[in-house]
């Protein structure tokens, strides 16, 4: 049934939403302060489950685009969030009727919830990932051969444009560079579809439950039990590693926020790789998971989120792996999401530890390119 998203959930959606995002996503409370802002000038938020969609719907996904690790000093404000679907909404045969997240992580999770509010527009609860990924043609929608054009974009000075690609590759090809351009970090509007369209291509009720995962890591420390254990029940996903961070090699980098971590444990050291989010955990020669399934690390006692660009010497963290998606684990996603795809010559782990049977490349093939891999997916 539909809920009512008033303040009083944002913080618990923002914690849960960047325990999903996989470190990716932005940082959540600069989405939840947005939001926040949005719901107090505007009101309370309406969240529709998919199934109340009409068949007709008009649904437009709301995110941010860019390097987390600029977003932190370059705060959207509501009429950059709204600007982008105000340029696009001419060119769609029909007004725009339902907000979506194109990613459940951070602050994408919250930056709809902030256009919804402001727009007076209700939110699907749903996103196009199920987690966050690094760039846009990276959602389910392309796997059914959507378009994410018409695709709008818009900087805080004002500046807004509107992209028709040939492909979702392209679109994430031309926008990148705008976005770096505009500061590595706009907001888009993208992936215009019907509400029939959205139960087909969409991960469904990942709102609530980047909701309820929050709620949980909250209560359990009201309740003094282990919140990272909650969690991990919650996602049912399993903990990896736990220890300190002892290095952090990060750098902004064509719009990405890309490096690596050391974490030493008692069983070693686990070394982390990322582009925005998590994307390989690796012991010593053992890989432990890759994407597309969910790699977390969380605070070690509060069970908070810590996203690549929080990352710091000396915290202490536990890790943990839940998986994604069933439709991420197919060949053709594989090819767009796999660590192949990101240049890591492995081959794909689900969050188990086994090696991934839809993973065609296997270990041997390093020369796929960004450029290369969505071939399997036109």
């Amino acid at each position: 049934m539909a809920w009512t998203l008033d303040t009083q959930h944002v913080p618990d959606l923002a914690r849960g939403a960047a325990v999903l995002g996989t470190g990716g996503g932005g940082d959540p409370h600069i989405g939840a302060l947005l939001a926040t802002q949005a719901i107090e000038t505007h009101g309370p938020v309406t969240v529709v489950p998919a199934d109340e969609l009409p068949d007709d719907a008009v649904v437009v996904m709301v995110a941010m685009m860019g390097a987390p690790t600029v977003m932190v000093e370059k705060l959207p404000s509501l009429d950059e969030v709204v600007a982008p679907l105000r340029a696009m909404e001419p060119l769609l045969d029909a007004p725009v009727t339902h907000i979506a997240c194109a990613e459940i992580g951070g602050v994408n999770s919250t930056i709809p919830v902030a256009a919804a509010a402001a727009l007076g527009l209700p939110l699907v609860d749903g996103d196009a990932m199920g987690r966050a990924f690094p760039e846009l043609q990276m959602v389910l929608p392309t796997l059914f051969g959507l378009s994410a054009s018409p695709m709008a974009f818009a900087d805080e000075k004002g500046n807004t444009g509107v992209l028709h690609t040939i492909d979702n590759l392209w679109a994430e090809r031309i926008a990148r560079v705008a976005c770096v351009e505009m500061g590595c970090s706009v907001i888009i509007t993208l992936f215009p579809q019907s509400g029939a369209q959205f139960r087909q291509t969409m991960v469904l009720g990942s709102l609530s439950q980047a909701t309820a995962v929050g709620a949980a890591i909250a209560q359990a420390r009201t309740a003094n039990e282990d919140p990272v254990a909650r969690a991990v029940e919650e996602l049912r996903g399993r903990e990896l590693f736990a220890g300190k961070v002892v290095d952090v090699e990060r750098a902004t980098t064509a719009g990405f926020a890309r490096g690596h971590a050391r974490i030493d444990g008692e069983a070693g050291t686990l070394e982390l790789s990322f582009q925005n989010e998590h994307l390989m955990a690796q012991l010593g020669d053992e890989v432990l998971v890759t994407t597309p399934d969910l790699i977390m690390v969380l605070e070690h006692d509060s069970g908070e989120p810590i996203t690549t660009e929080a990352l710091r010497y000396g915290q202490r963290v536990r890790v943990i792996a839940a998986p994604a998606d069933e439709r991420w684990h197919s060949p053709a996603a594989l090819e767009m999401v796999g660590p192949g795809y990101f240049g890591y010559p492995v081959t794909t782990h689900r969050f188990d530890g086994t090696p991934d049977p839809g993973d065609r490349r296997g270990t041997a093939d390093t020369t796929l390119a960004p450029t290369d891999t969505l071939e399997a997916v036109r």
